[in-house]
């Protein structure tokens, strides 16, 4: 991702520690069900925007999925 100057942005990559406390947030504020089917079994926290297309670990870039929906990419572009 860049600026309007053509640099680069940094994305936000959190410590495994951070990245624990964030998961738990997600899956709270999530409801603790899938985004996509409403199940409550094996949920995962995925990236909307994945990292190796330079998505972040900000909350408004992850979602609550079940093992099944998450299995399917959810990042289009």
């Amino acid at each position: 991702m860049k600026n309007k100057l053509g640099c680069k942005i940094p994305r936000l990559r959190l410590d495994a520690t951070s990245y624990g406390k964030l998961h738990r947030q997600i899956l709270e504020r999530d409801g603790w069900r899938c985004q996509a089917c409403g199940s409550m079994r094996n949920l995962q926290v995925h990236h909307l925007k994945l990292r190796s297309r330079s998505g972040g670990d900000a909350e408004q870039n992850l979602i609550t999925l079940c093992q099944d929906r998450g299995d399917h990419p959810t990042d289009s572009a």
